[in-house]
């Protein structure tokens, strides 16, 4: 293997500079076992060790109290979460990386037992139909109360909170978390908000949520350091469906984000052949100008030939990088990868998380 591989190409997306064409994706590992869900000196290790992507996207962190929707995932809505991630951007700015924070709230998707048996809300009153992973277990969510407008007000201005929260723990920029069950999806998704205020009653309105939010962290941070990640093709068989029409509406949306002169757009595919990952982000490119960062399932080859097409900026890589914290280098020099074990996903300390060697030749 060369250098001379399209991932392996540095790549400019809005202000952020990167060596090479990998992107970290952003992962839960529940590893904020502490009741602050600040994040630790074990999480500047895990990042640091990854610091060869061209980007790390870090797991969703909340952005208030009220957006927990996952054990032991960190925040970044207080100061003593804000000074946790300061010593995770100086190991990953030490190593060399670019890391930026990704910004999360899972609204009608959390459960009454992360809230102190409040219940979640959402932009309406209707059960999303997810699963909450709460302190004892997978639990069906439930139906939530819906949004008030002050609470809509305020949940965005926690949002711009929380993105000076990063500017001032130094990260490089900020990716919106909108993808699959969020809150902001919720807001996008007719089955779930059926409000008749601004931010409902068509798809214009129901993406008003998401505007505005990019509106308050922009002004932070300037657009050009910050990204949305969206799943258009999210489907979990009831209240999200990868329908024509929820696909036609994600068409004007991203038309209408060719304004916010973004860092670049996340966006997840689908698995499948290169032929079939190429047809659809060549419908996200026939909408969307600036720079794509393509999402899920991707081998080094399928990211070199979606690359070599010219129809997306970068590639983003998830499970590739838990056991393989040296990714690029591996990629750069034809080395095996390793397998992760999956029973320490999202359990342990450093076991199954920091523990992961660099290749060795035998």
């Amino acid at each position: 293997m060369t250098t001379t591989q399209p991932l392996l190409q540095p790549v400019r997306l809005g202000a952020l500079e990167l060596a090479n064409s990998v992107v970290m994706a952003p992962m839960t590992r529940a590893r904020a076992q502490n009741a602050e869900l600040a994040p630790t000196d074990l999480h500047a290790t895990y990042y640091a060790q990854r610091a060869g992507a061209g980007l790390i996207v870090t797991e969703g962190t909340w952005v208030n109290a009220e957006g927990v929707g996952f054990i032991h995932v960190p925040g970044i809505y207080t100061d003593t979460q804000t000074a946790g991630w300061v010593k995770v951007t100086e190991a990953v700015h030490e190593a060399g990386g670019r890391i930026v924070s990704q910004l999360g709230h899972l609204g009608a998707a959390s459960h009454p037992d992360h809230l102190g048996g409040r219940l979640p809300a959402g932009p309406s009153a209707i059960n999303p139909g997810e699963k909450s992973f709460t302190p004892s277990g997978p639990k069906d969510t439930v139906t939530p109360r819906a949004y008030t407008a002050a609470e809509i007000a305020a949940t965005i201005a926690d949002y711009r909170q929380a993105a000076e929260n990063a500017r001032r723990a130094g990260f490089d920029g900020v990716e919106i978390h909108a993808q699959q069950s969020q809150l902001i999806p919720q807001f996008l998704n007719p089955r779930l908000n059926q409000r008749t205020d601004a931010y409902g009653g068509s798809s214009e309105k129901r993406a008003q949520f998401l505007l505005d939010i990019l509106d308050a962290v922009s002004d932070v941070w300037g657009s050009d350091r910050v990204s949305v990640k969206m799943s258009p093709t999210w489907d979990n068989g009831g209240t999200f469906t990868a329908d024509e029409e929820t696909l036609a509406d994600y068409d004007q949306l991203f038309k209408k984000l060719n304004d916010s002169n973004l860092a670049y757009l996340h966006l997840l595919g689908t698995p499948g052949t290169i032929e079939e990952r190429v047809a659809l982000f060549s419908r996200y490119r026939a909408h969307y100008q600036g720079n794509i960062v393509a999402n899920l399932g991707f081998t080094q080859a399928l990211g070199n030939e979606i690359l070599d097409h010219g129809i997306v900026n970068a590639v983003s890589f998830a499970e590739p990088f838990i056991a393989n914290p040296d990714l690029v280098e591996r990629f750069t020099q034809g080395h095996p990868l390793a397998d992760g074990n999956r029973d320490t996903y999202y359990a342990g300390q450093a076991e199954g998380y920091t523990d992961y060697p660099a290749f060795t030749a035998n």
